[in-house]
């Protein structure tokens, strides 16, 4: 029986605003949105880890990008601003939380992300997070799910695991905990479909 609903966060509980993204930004950061964590260039995953300042990344960006560090940084900045709730997955969230289910949160996220989301009413719902760039661990290494595990007191047969990201949940999967492909394009589906999942456990 599930009893730890464990969310990512980008793409799942809260996305860019397609419109204003996609205007300035879609083609800038590309390099991001991969299927696979492991295509993304290692900057940025150590900014996620935290284990490299804004500024560091928004030097290595402007590089990759060929553009100056000011734009970049301008760019990273704007790219969190759009960042808005995704209306089906918080309802869910909060159909959970009133059954009783803990939710958590287990992210790869800069410093600066976190902060802003942080910020959003969604996360009064979650009992704990745990964010890369506060533990210099990231998905889909297995130790960071080992640490949500043991830093949440966790039982992994107990536990589902949603991500946009198949390398991410697969990689759950590895330690027994439920893996749950969200897809971000349609999270009205991807939630009905989580559902199914969760409550059928």
């Amino acid at each position: 029986m599930l009893k730890n609903i464990v969310f990512d966060l980008g793409g799942v509980v809260v996305a860019h605003n397609e419109e204003s993204f996609a205007e300035k930004l879609g083609e800038f950061f590309s390099f991001v949105f991969g299927p696979d964590m492991r295509c993304v260039p290692s900057f940025w995953m150590d900014y996620d880890l935290g284990v490299r300042t804004i500024d560091e990344t928004a030097a290595s960006v402007a590089e990759y990008r060929k553009c100056s560090v000011e734009e970049a940084k301008q760019n990273m900045l704007y790219a969190i601003s759009l960042q808005e709730e995704v209306e089906p997955t918080v309802q869910l969230i909060k159909e959970l939380k009133e059954q009783g289910y803990k939710l958590y949160v287990l992210s790869n996220m800069s410093k600066e992300y976190i902060e802003f989301l942080r910020k959003l009413p969604v996360f009064d719902y979650f009992d704990d997070q745990v964010v890369s760039c506060e533990i210099n661990l990231g998905k889909p290494d297995k130790k960071v799910y080992e640490y949500l595990l043991s830093h949440c007191n966790l039982d992994a047969a107990e536990t589902i695991f949603i991500d946009d990201r198949y390398d991410n949940v697969e990689a759950a999967a590895e330690l027994g905990i439920t893996p749950f492909h969200f897809d971000r394009r349609n999270p009205k589906e991807a939630c009905e479909a989580l559902r199914k999942v969760i409550y059928k456990k």
